[in-house]
């Protein structure tokens, strides 16, 4: 693959990068808009044609690994393992 390529390559990348960010943004916002109606209504289901929508409060629980760390060092050294993984990036 020449350079030319490589280049055009990774401006086509990021022009489709651009595009499904401001798509994103625009899916956000209706989603807070829609959010926004069902907290008007106070209310945590709408039925809307074929659709139900739903905006519900939800509890879980999550491990505390920083405190743990802080708390059983010895432990958490002892259950922790080195994870290997790649990283693409282009920066100019």
């Amino acid at each position: 693959m020449s350079k030319h390529e490589l280049i055009s390559m990774i401006e086509t990348m990021n022009n489709y990068d651009d595009l499904a960010a401001k798509a994103k943004a625009k899916a956000d916002a209706i989603r807070s808009a829609i959010k926004a109606e069902m907290e008007e209504r106070d209310t945590e289901e709408l039925t809307a044609g074929n659709y139900i929508i739903r905006y519900t409060s939800v509890i879980s629980n999550r491990f505390d690994s920083t405190t743990f760390k802080r708390l059983y060092a010895d432990l958490y050294k002892d259950f922790t393992k080195p994870v290997s993984s790649r990283r693409f990036t282009v920066s100019c």
